[in-house]
């Protein structure tokens, strides 16, 4: 039975990259279609509006959608397009994990970490910035609720317990921040009292950074909000090799977007080299999320034997293949 996806190609390297993928999945014969459409820079190019409404009506139809890196001008209009489509469809949880693989910059081995990052709340909410006549002050509301943390928590604790992992650790700030980040911290408490199968501990932003450097084995699944979780799944990244490796989940109750957690990289557009494995990986959660477990395994499998083998990586990577060359690589070993 066929399945179709929005596929939004992207800016930079994004086109690049999304062909690559669409490859792989393609090579897995599991009766994906595509509709593309537009955003960013290449929709104002053609339309005239850097999100047009089409491109939202063709995600909301099809509810699934796998997305390039996009480009935000500088100026007016969104202050991030990537915030406004988690706005438009309430894609709540932002899902990255962070996996060692071998051959690459990997500061440590056996890493296995998901960020959970509550995606629609809080200091990228964007809500009152304001700056005085003078420049010399300015002012941007942090904006949490109760159930905007209970349903992040819920949904680590939930994806912990499908996964059989065996702990989930609430990254705050309540020290400090008291109101917003304390009503997280609640709804956390709250919330694992109903998970007495998985164990749960709690942890000040400024230590669980320290933590992770020193010692980041201990962690398993991450929930933050909305900024922390921004910087700490940027840190998880570092630790096993660079955004390069790096996917990213924004789920909602109806809508799910995929996307590679990097940016859309313009220095190396064009050139043929950009390493599609981040956007794999995140093709690979979006594998899981419509129920093909065994083909996300595929691929995440074949990401690993590429890497080992070193065939016709792309130079980040420590190679001298080609974004073609490499897909080439990946797409022998997909039916492995």
């Amino acid at each position: 039975m066929s399945q179709t996806i929005a596929v939004v190609r992207g800016d930079g390297i994004g086109p690049e990259i999304v062909d690559s993928v669409l490859r792989v999945l393609d090579a897995l014969k599991i009766g994906l279609e595509y509709e593309f459409v537009e955003a960013g820079v290449a929709a104002q190019q053609s339309v005239g509006e850097l999100l047009p409404q089409a491109t939202l009506d063709v995600i909301g139809k099809y509810k699934i959608a796998l997305k390039g890196p996009l480009t935000t001008p500088i100026g007016g209009g969104f202050s991030s397009l990537n915030v406004e489509l988690r706005k438009r469809f309430d894609l709540y949880a932002n899902v990255r994990p962070a996996i060692t693989f071998p051959g690459t910059k990997a500061r440590y081995e056996n890493i296995d970490i998901i960020t959970v990052r509550e995606n629609t709340e809080g200091a990228y909410g964007s809500e009152g910035q304001t700056l005085s006549e003078d420049g010399e002050f300015a002012q941007s509301l942090i904006r949490n609720s109760r159930h905007g943390s209970e349903r992040i928590v819920r949904y680590a604790f939930e994806l912990a317990r499908k996964q059989r992992r065996k702990k989930v650790t609430a990254v705050h700030k309540a020290n400090i921040m008291k109101t917003t980040s304390g009503i997280f911290l609640k709804a956390a408490r709250d919330v694992a009292k109903e998970y007495n199968d998985i164990a749960f501990n709690e942890m000040i932003v400024d230590n669980t950074c320290m933590q992770l450097v020193m010692n980041p084995q201990q962690f398993d699944v991450i929930v933050t909000t909305n900024l922390f979780g921004d910087i700490i799944s940027d840190l998880c990244a570092g630790l096993v090799g660079g955004l390069g490796l790096a996917p990213g989940a924004n789920i909602g109750a109806d809508v799910a977007i995929f996307e590679a957690v990097h940016g859309s990289a313009p220095d190396i557009a064009g050139k043929g080299v950009a390493n599609p494995c981040a956007l794999l990986l995140g093709a690979a959660q979006m594998l899981s999320h419509i129920g093909h477990d065994d083909q996300a395994r595929q691929v995440r499998e074949a990401i690993r034997a590429t890497l080992e083998a070193r065939d016709r990586l792309t130079p980040d990577l420590g190679g001298n293949g080609t974004t073609s060359s490499f897909t080439d690589a990946l797409i022998e070993r997909v039916g492995g």
